[in-house]
């Protein structure tokens, strides 16, 4: 089933309280995805710091002090190591594709979730609200913020198949739903040089649209030409650092309601996860229609 929630800000007095508001509305989400949650966070200073790239792991088989020492050698800059288990987010001073060629090179059987300079990723198994608050979520800030609650159909109950799918710089993918010929996509874009993670057929639809964004394409028509290509029913909210997106399926099968303010714009598989947004009663509160792209863009 799922439950997807987002939140893009667009007034910063409320920057300070992106996790908090978060956290509230993935709480709302958890009986519809109760075995794993994955989370991303736009701009948190501490998870996230300014002229830092930041990459998020999984599986690391290395200490903390261990994997810090080997990457500052590597990179001949100090790297830090923080550990949110069973998530590990690095930083160093350096391009993030630097830092993901020194992970790879040091710790090649750990498996990166999220990499970047805007954004972290976090993953995990077990209630959503739990795990939001062992990793801190509600005391994050930042300017943009997805969650995810997953009740897995597609592949095993595991941190790494939560979402959401990040494969391309600063970008994330949450999934509501199904792709019935995402194999033969897959294939496709293997055949092209795309190598995946998993099984995860929200991997796919995430490692099309970072293919589509790396050629130039922007956001909305990566997202139409999605809904060209895969079959099935979904609700996707796409999300990098400029921009926030949403798009459905032809017949729209998977429930979504976004509410938009002068101060924010959030989307939620139901409308109980923005209810306690500031200001939500005087939001503008609308379905998505069916393969229409929604766009916000960071202002």
């Amino acid at each position: 089933m799922c439950g997807i929630v987002g939140l893009h800000l667009r007034d910063r007095a409320l920057y300070p309280e992106l996790g908090a508001l978060l956290t509230g509305m993935l709480d709302q989400m958890c009986d519809r995805g109760p075995d794993s949650a994955g989370m991303s966070i736009y701009g948190d200073p501490t998870w996230s710091p300014e002229g830092h790239a930041t990459v998020s792991l999984l599986e690391n088989p290395l200490s903390t002090p261990e994997l810090a020492a080997a990457l500052t050698s590597a990179l001949g800059v100090e790297a830090t190591v923080l550990d949110l288990d069973p998530t590990t987010v690095l930083h160093a001073a350096v391009p993030s594709d630097e830092l993901v060629a020194a992970v790879r090179g040091v710790a090649p059987a750990a498996r990166i979730i999220g990499f970047g300079s805007e954004v972290t990723v976090l993953k995990g198994m077990g209630n959503p609200t739990e795990l939001a608050h062992r990793f801190g979520l509600p005391n994050a800030s930042g300017w943009q913020g997805v969650a995810h609650t997953r009740m897995a159909t597609e592949s095993a109950v595991t941190a790494e198949g939560s979402h959401p799918f990040s494969v391309g710089t600063d970008q994330c993918l949450v999934h509501n739903g199904s792709f019935s010929n995402h194999m033969s996509i897959k294939h496709e874009l293997e055949r092209g040089g795309v190598v995946f993670d998993s099984q995860n057929d929200t991997e796919v639809g995430a490692r099309f649209i970072a293919k589509q964004l790396s050629e130039g394409v922007d956001l909305e028509k990566s997202l139409l030409m999605l809904n060209e290509t895969f079959d099935g029913f979904y609700t996707l909210l796409v999300s990098n650092k400029d921009s926030f997106a949403v798009v459905r399926d032809p017949i729209s099968c998977k429930p979504a309601v976004i509410a938009e303010t002068d101060r924010w714009v959030a989307m939620a598989s139901e409308y109980r996860a923005l209810a306690g947004l500031p200001g939500v009663e005087t939001a503008r509160i609308f379905e998505p229609e069916p393969e229409e792209v929604y766009v916000w863009h960071r202002q």
